[in-house]
């Protein structure tokens, strides 16, 4: 089984309240290996604020 495979299986496993989310680090993942000029700062800033949402983020999802 390929890694897209696995990915692909364990989407199938994630609420979709969750998936917003992890579209948003797939898109951001892409970008970053399409666009060389992003900002290895820029990239540290986003995934830091969405660790400082993530409670926010879960309890949204749970209500």
């Amino acid at each position: 089984m390929t890694t897209k495979d696995l990915i692909i299986q364990a989407l199938d496993e994630v609420p979709e309240s969750a998936l917003p989310e992890i579209l948003d680090y797939v898109r951001g993942q892409k970008a970053h290996h399409s666009n060389p000029l992003v900002r290895k700062e820029v990239w540290d800033a986003y995934e830091a604020s969405l660790r400082e949402r993530e409670e926010v983020y879960r309890r949204l999802a749970d209500s």
